[in-house]
């Protein structure tokens, strides 16, 4: 009467570090430009919802008060797309963010917000 033993092999244990290696590399790469995208949407909906009568050079000088505050560089006033619709005062941007992984592999996100849940 042999026992037999169960359980992960070294090999099985080696490939699933290294795949959480990976994952990891990726999330450390990535997190930090989607936290600068959601700063700057929080940003603009705070703009438009402070000041729903303001000028665009208002709301552009409001949005880079937030900027410098939040560390927004990806996104500055000039790429402010201001409008108004029934609601209300709209301010959107939309921007592509390059985030290099290791090499010459690398991801471009294409980051899209307006202000009002759009």
């Amino acid at each position: 009467m042999r026992n037999t033993q169960s359980g992960v092999s070294i090999m099985a244990l080696i490939m699933i570090l290294v795949l959480l290696a990976v994952i990891a590399l990726f999330g450390m790469k990535v997190i930090p430009s989607f936290l600068e995208y959601r700063a700057a949407k929080n940003a603009i909906e705070a703009v438009a919802r402070e000041r729903p009568n303001g000028t665009p050079a208002e709301l552009r000088r409001a949005f880079e008060n937030r900027a410098t505050i939040d560390d927004i560089n990806s996104v500055k006033p000039a790429d402010l797309e201001i409008s108004k619709d029934a609601s209300g005062i709209v301010v959107g941007f939309a921007y592509r963010k390059e985030v290099p992984l290791f090499k010459n592999v690398g991801l471009y996100i294409d980051y899209v917000a307006r202000s009002g849940g759009q």
